[in-house]
């Protein structure tokens, strides 16, 4: 009788711990108590921080023309930011949302991206400035992507969410604001980009700031490359 009494619970335990098992390689197959590690070597969790900016080169004819029009192979980025342990990329796409890091790896060219930090991050991004960064992020969580790049609230692009997170979250300029006449606009593809958002009436004088500006900022220092 004993034996038939602890059985049942013992069965109930193993049920329910492969139900738990089988659940965490499904939300969580990058698990990293699950992967197996090298000697010597860094998996990808433990060289990115709270805080890096990520960049791509994505795949859509939009992307394509600003990537041609700032002479860069950027054309997307995004913040990188830990929650619960994992690692998000808040990005400004259609909506504005987070997005699991291995989910926005994939959507790049080839998977290539380049992971960037601030210099001094060690000193500048504290837990409190990176909390004040993720507090006024929100107000941005689900705005439609700005495919007309004004420079307003209302909708947002990619670059300039990264731009004001850091401007209004930590107080850092990453790079000096341009003009829309600034960047190559005379490439037939990017004309063509033009015609379908502006019409005749193309916003020369407006304020922007592209991915490439992000990325080549004397600010920030280059911790994963994979190009």
């Amino acid at each position: 009788m004993k034996k038939k009494k602890y059985l049942l619970p013992l069965i109930t335990f193993l049920l329910s711990f492969c139900c738990a098992l089988y659940v965490t390689l499904q939300v969580f197959p990058n698990n990293p108590f699950l992967a197996s590690k090298t000697k010597g070597t860094t998996s990808l969790p433990d060289k990115i921080q709270d805080g890096d900016i990520i960049f791509q080169t994505s795949e859509s004819p939009q992307c394509e023309a600003v990537r041609i029009a700032t002479n860069s192979k950027f054309s997307h980025c995004g913040i990188i930011y830990e929650i619960n342990g994992n690692l998000f990329v808040f990005e400004a796409v259609q909506p504005v949302k987070l997005t699991r890091l291995e989910d926005w790896i994939t959507h790049g060219r080839d998977k290539n991206y380049v992971v960037k930090r601030l210099k001094n991050a060690a000193k500048v991004l504290t837990p409190d400035t990176l909390q004040k960064m993720k507090d006024y992020s929100q107000q941005f969580m689900g705005k439609e992507y700005d495919a007309f790049f004004e420079w307003t609230n209302t909708r947002i692009y990619c670059s300039e969410l990264v731009w004001k997170v850091y401007k209004n979250g930590a107080n850092i300029e990453l790079s000096k604001l341009q003009h829309l006449k600034d960047f190559n606009l005379t490439d037939e593809r990017v004309k063509k980009i033009l015609k379908e958002r502006y019409g005749n009436d193309i916003p020369l004088e407006e304020k922007v700031v592209s991915p490439s500006n992000l990325a080549d900022s004397d600010l920030l220092v280059t911790v994963v490359d994979t190009y």
